[in-house]
């Protein structure tokens, strides 16, 4: 196969690809696309409907059609390959890691899957799609290929290059080599080099790191993802309850779960309960936006029903009523900016809970100082222009106060969610501003009450 060249994908040439596959020119396909990354041969095929994707894939090299099969997008994928026979899919599926043909295959109807791995002529392969489906798709055991290196912790050296040598024929990336015993347990690693400058005659025994890292199969991908970060690893052995090695997990693997987590955060941040896309059926994305802008309307209708229980105040002093988006605005964005900085934290999954005094201490400093800057320049803004000097004061303190409240509280809210399991990043979105918002009209007119005794 002829080496890959980045191209830059123009409409032009989008045209042209159009063009060629109406008039069944095939050979302006392969000679334009045989250089290509298969990422940018998707890219195109993003700007295709299926019929005409289907004629490129068709035309081009089998391994290359596997690749982009394993990176086009879960939902995309599952309606291209609906316009595939179970043999033409088992084609690509021969030609992909086993972690990658599994992903496809538990988005087939069952008896699609059952017919493309009856149709898989690798054996081998086979058994361990079948093995491989047996996992959660949200574990280490569902996120792991069964395609790596190991050894006998009993052979010599000369016989652990051989089976290097055969089984990296089946691994397209050698990023570590794995020792087991007798029974496949997993007891350590070797690095390539020590291999190299051995003699032929040395036991693996006295070569090989009894430190290597691994992880079982039915660990969370979350729990795949922390491990991972933390010791900068490329990839992870996974083994069972016995410790028996059963695949390893490969950075790209988890690459694709971290994306998966970002985007998911960011929803709930934007106060989107489910899981969607843009192109996704009108209902669904509505039903996912709906629920936190049912909580922002009553947070809303809250607010308004506060207001009303100080209608006399307000028309005594008909200028408070001008503070309160100051007030809810200045709650709202102080208790965001908390509440992202802890949720960054937990993200990092830093210890936090050990030292919570110290932290609390720092953010209760922070605030005081925003605070104080804050409600002095409020105050010496409605000193020179407001000419009612009591309205400015507590206009001044009630900052002051939901300035130090929305920071203990955007601080606190995400720890407290995330000690009893649930995602914190729901508390830096709607939650958060809905609530200030009530507090802040809550600290201000209690404030007016009692300063301005009306």
């Amino acid at each position: 196969m002829s080496e890959f060249m980045p191209v830059e994908i123009t409409r032009e040439y989008i045209d042209q690809v159009e063009e060629a596959i109406e008039q069944q020119n095939a050979e302006f396909i392969i000679s334009s696309m045989e250089d290509m990354y298969p990422a940018d041969i998707t890219t195109v095929l993003y700007e295709l409907d299926t019929a005409q994707s289907k004629y490129v894939l068709d035309l081009l090299d089998p391994e290359v059609g596997a690749e982009i099969l394993s990176g086009l997008d879960a939902d995309v994928r599952t309606n291209f390959l609906k316009s595939f026979t179970s043999e033409e899919v088992a084609r690509y599926v021969n030609l992909m890691d086993s972690d990658d043909a599994v992903d496809i295959l538990n988005e087939q109807k069952v008896q699609s899957r059952e017919e493309i791995i009856s149709f898989l002529d690798n054996e081998e392969k086979a058994a361990d799609i079948i093995d491989l489906l047996h996992y959660e798709e949200d574990s280490a055991g569902g996120l792991m290929a069964k395609e790596l290196i190991k050894v006998n912790v009993n052979w010599r050296v000369r016989q652990c290059i051989e089976e290097i040598r055969r089984q990296a024929e089946a691994v397209e990336q050698v990023y570590a080599i794995y020792v087991v015993d007798d029974r496949d347990r997993l007891i350590g690693r070797i690095a390539m080099k020590t291999l190299i400058l051995s003699n032929d005659d040395t036991p693996i025994a006295e070569l090989f790191d009894e430190d290597v890292i691994s992880i079982e199969t039915y660990r969370k991908d979350t729990e795949v993802v922390d491990i991972m970060q933390r010791y900068d690893l490329e990839a992870i052995p996974v083994v069972d309850s016995q410790g028996k090695l059963m695949g390893r997990i490969t950075i790209d693997d988890v690459v694709d779960v971290i994306q998966e987590q970002a985007e998911t955060s960011i929803q709930l941040m934007s106060g989107i309960t489910e899981d969607v896309e843009e192109d996704d059926s009108v209902l669904r994305l509505s039903r996912a936006r709906l629920p936190w802008l049912l909580v922002a309307m009553v947070g809303g209708l809250l607010g308004a029903e506060f207001i009303q229980l100080f209608d006399s105040e307000i028309m005594l002093v008909p200028a408070m009523a001008g503070f309160i988006p100051i007030i809810t605005a200045t709650g709202g964005n102080v208790g965001i900016q908390s509440s992202s900085l802890i949720i960054q934290t937990l993200a990092s999954k830093q210890i936090i809970f050990d030292n919570m005094a110290q932290r609390l201490i720092k953010v209760l400093l922070v605030a005081l100082l925003n605070a104080l800057i804050i409600s002095s320049l409020v105050m010496g803004f409605n000193l020179i222009f407001n000419e009612n000097p009591r309205l400015s004061i507590v206009v001044s303190i009630a900052l002051f106060s939901v300035v130090m409240l929305s920071s203990l509280m955007g601080t606190l809210t995400p720890m407290i969610l995330d000690r009893f399991g649930i995602n914190p990043a729901i508390a830096a979105g709607p939650f958060i501003t809905t609530a200030n918002d009530l507090l802040g009209l809550g600290v201000y007119f209690l404030v007016a009450h009692f300063l301005l005794h009306l």
